[in-house]
């Protein structure tokens, strides 16, 4: 498959002529291919003009991701600053309202306590492999011999027809590696309506220990965007039937039960704290207004 059409913009053209000039192969990688595919946010208008509200980019280089991102600024009016990350081997520069970060294809390898990762430089398909979902090993050629066409190794396209969300490698070995990647799986299922395939799902239970090692910032993070979804309870649904969120959120596991006294049945809070979130969702994108919603009914368990 080609998607030429969609590389309409002039700082495809820009970073191919770059890349070319430093004899190097690059690709458009990751959410902006997956969005495009799916016909997502701002790529439902055409093409060229949708571009041009595209708030980020990423862009790999088999080789130098910061020599690239120099290149694609000695090449573009006004000589964009670059932004280095030289611990990461990374590099971003903003054009116009377009952010875009390069990357050198690489390798990487893990150490049991950290989700940093040890890196080495790879090649794409390195590259391609450690990748955390199959939806965002996605790639488009940018030689200008190939410009547009469509590399999906591990069946990318397949999983968003069929709306699955699933790792390139081993699901446990993806998991265990980088925690985070098991809250991102869940954040995808949620924002897309996607189900997390079953191997998966028993790896994300089996592996969710793990997230303990992930900052309560990058948590946060990740529940912040399931909460801004369309149905936030998807997400916190599959949180609880994981067992990850009794170690994100355990205030809100223990609202689980129905009590019965003298007869009378009470309502399983977590249920109808997830209901009142769904509600309030389809009346206001306000995220704190959401979070009012979920933690409404949070001291009832230590009341009781």
């Amino acid at each position: 498959m080609n998607y030429k059409e969609a590389l309409q913009h002039n700082i495809f053209k820009i970073i191919s002529k770059s890349a070319k000039e430093l004899s190097l192969d690059s690709y458009v990688i990751g959410g902006f291919v997956r969005d495009l595919i799916l016909n997502r946010g701002s790529h439902k208008a055409s093409p060229s003009a949708s571009l041009l509200r595209t708030k980020d980019i990423d862009i790999l280089a088999v080789g130098s991701g910061i020599e690239l991102a120099k290149q694609v600024s000695k090449n573009l009016p006004n000589h964009p600053k670059v932004q280095i990350f030289k611990t990461y081997g990374t590099a971003m520069l903003r054009f116009n309202d377009i952010e875009v970060e390069f990357v050198g294809a690489r390798k990487e390898s893990y150490t049991e306590n950290s989700r940093n990762p040890i890196v080495e430089n790879g090649t794409l398909n390195d590259d391609q492999n450690r990748r955390d979902f199959t939806i965002n090993a996605l790639a488009l050629d940018l030689n200008e011999n190939r410009f547009g066409n469509l590399l999906d190794p591990f069946e990318g396209i397949s999983d968003i027809k069929n709306k699955i969300i699933r790792t390139p490698l081993n699901p446990d070995i993806t998991y265990s590696d980088d925690p985070l990647r098991m809250m991102r799986a869940i954040r995808f299922a949620t924002q897309l309506n996607f189900t997390i395939e079953e191997k998966s799902l028993k790896a994300i239970t089996r592996n969710n220990k793990r997230i303990k090692i992930i900052s309560q910032e990058r948590i946060v993070t990740e529940l912040h965007k399931i909460m801004e979804s369309e149905t936030p309870s998807i997400g916190f649904l599959l949180l609880e039937q994981t067992g990850l969120l009794q170690y994100i959120l355990p205030e809100l596991t223990a609202l689980k039960g129905i009590d019965e006294i003298e007869g009378q049945r009470h309502k399983d809070n977590f249920y109808h704290t997830l209901e009142v979130l769904d509600n309030i969702a389809k009346n206001t994108t306000n995220l704190w207004l959401r979070w009012a919603a979920l933690l409404h009914d949070i001291g009832k368990a230590p009341s009781k």
